[in-house]
C-alpha cells in the first residue's frame, strides 16, 4: 500500500510540474495561442470578479504555472509536512479550474482532467492521513505440565 501510494504521489506531482512548466515556457505557438484565449476565458469567470478582483490572464496563468511548477515538485520532492501543503494547494486549484469550467457552461469531458486530479489528490491526502493499521500482538498461551494434569485428574 506505502509503494502504491509512493507511485501516485510521483506520478501526480510530475504531472502537475509538468502543467506548470507548459504554461511557463509556452514552447508551442498554437498550443501557447489556445493557452493563452483559455486563460482570457478563466480570467472573466475568477471567482473573486464579485468583489472587484478580475487578474490579467497573463499573469493568471503564469501564477497557476508556478504554482503547479513548485506544489508539483513539492509533491515528489518535499518534507511530509510540504507534501501536504503542496497537496491543499494543488486540490484547490483544481477546484478552481473545475468552477471555472462550469462557469464557462463546458461540456462534462472538458471537465474530466481536473475531476480525476482531484479525485486522486484528495485520495492520496486521505491514505496519508490514517493512521496506519496497529499490528495486534497476541502473546502464546503457556501451559505448564501442572496445570494441563490437574485438569485431567
Amino acid at each position: 500500500m506505502a509503494l502504491a501510494l509512493v507511485a501516485l504521489r510521483v506520478l501526480l506531482g510530475g504531472f502537475f510540474a509538468l502543467t506548470g512548466a507548459a504554461k511557463l515556457l509556452q514552447l508551442s505557438a498554437p498550443v501557447s495561442q489556445q493557452m493563452k484565449a483559455l486563460f482570457v476565458q478563466f480570467a472573466e469567470v475568477f471567482p473573486l470578479k464579485l468583489i472587484g478582483y478580475q487578474p490579467d490572464p497573463m499573469h493568471y496563468q503564469t501564477a497557476v504555472g508556478w504554482l503547479e511548477l513548485l506544489a508539483g515538485l513539492l509533491l515528489v520532492m518535499g518534507p511530509p509536512l510540504l507534501q501536504e501543503i503542496s497537496n491543499v494547494l494543488l486540490t484547490l486549484l483544481m477546484m478552481g479550474a473545475i468552477f471555472n469550467l462550469a462557469s464557462l457552461k463546458e461540456s462534462l469531458s472538458t471537465s474530466i482532467p481536473a475531476i480525476v486530479c482531484l479525485g486522486l489528490l484528495r485520495l492520496l491526502d486521505i491514505c496519508q492521513l490514517s493512521p496506519p493499521a496497529k499490528k495486534v500482538v497476541r502473546r502464546p498461551r503457556r501451559k505448564t505440565p501442572g496445570t494441563f494434569k490437574e485438569r485431567w485428574e
